[in-house]
């Protein structure tokens, strides 16, 4: 069932729940995700990121997502990820895209206000859900998203409730000490920052870089206010580490292959999606 993110959102933050949000980059990877909500009953985000452009167009992916949503009874949402580019943001949500994210957290604070609020407008016009980020996380060598240059920048509780004042959005990601890809050491989640900035945003917030963050770490994030938990980095190294350790032993048709990374993206979601249900 293809949907909007607006119930799915609201539902989670009042019940305190998150809702998965998964990268997907090609098929299996989004079937493989759709199984797992399936198998859980449970709704979830199928996240393209903006970075994965050059694995298909923004028009395959909508396909893609309603064909694959229409097999199934739950909800799913598709979600633009990390994308800083407006045209390509206004381009998915002409398209259908139930979720955007634009991502104005290298810009001025000012400008990113600006740019965001001319988003939520036209979004929600079309009933269209959009995600915000102030602060910046940091990336890891294993990450697909940023660049080994971004530093990492708390996010202020004030600047947070400015920010949602200003422009209107839906869910704001916010930057507590998790990295983009996995962690090179003992990670560091300030929850006490989280915890300010929940009570100062009155609205969902956002946690980016759930991959190997520790779970009683995302529980916590999840009691403080975070209502989708973003994972992309885990599902790539997972599938790749089960592909590497198959083809030692087997030598499939790529058909088969393609059935197996499917399955190993379902495993790795269905753990999610149990955590965040039932912290």
């Amino acid at each position: 069932m293809y949907v909007n993110f607006r119930n799915m959102l609201k539902e989670a933050y009042s019940s305190h729940q998150a809702i998965g949000s998964f990268n997907w980059y090609n098929f299996e990877t989004l079937a493989g995700i759709a199984d797992a909500a399936e198998k859980l009953q449970s709704p979830v985000i199928v996240s393209f990121g903006a970075k994965y452009l050059s694995n298909m167009s923004l028009e395959t992916a909508v396909a893609l997502t309603k064909a694959v949503a229409k097999e199934h009874s739950v909800p799913i949402c598709l979600h633009l990820d990390h994308c800083s580019d407006k045209l390509t943001v206004l381009k998915a949500i002409d398209l259908g895209f139930g979720s955007v994210m634009y991502d104005g957290s290298k810009l001025s604070f000012d400008e990113n206000v600006m740019n965001t609020k001319d988003i939520c407008d036209i979004a929600h016009d079309s009933n269209v859900t959009v995600e915000a980020e102030l602060g910046s996380l940091a990336a890891s060598e294993s990450s697909h998203e940023g660049s080994a240059d971004d530093k990492e920048i708390y996010t202020s509780a004030e600047d947070a409730a400015k920010f949602i004042r200003y422009t209107g959005v839906d869910a704001l990601a916010v930057s507590i000490g998790t990295v983009h890809g996995m962690y090179k050491g003992t990670p560091n989640i300030r929850t006490d920052i989280l915890a300010g900035i929940n009570e100062a945003a009155g609205i969902p917030l956002v946690l980016h870089g759930g991959s190997g963050t520790p779970e009683d770490k995302l529980i916590e994030c999840i009691n403080c206010g975070i209502s989708k938990i973003n994972v992309n980095t885990e599902i790539s190294e997972y599938v790749i580490s089960r592909t590497r350790e198959y083809l030692e032993t087997e030598h499939p048709h790529y058909s088969v292959l393609s059935l197996k990374q499917r399955e190993w993206t379902q495993e790795v979601v269905e753990k999610y999606i149990r955590l965040f249900e039932n912290n």
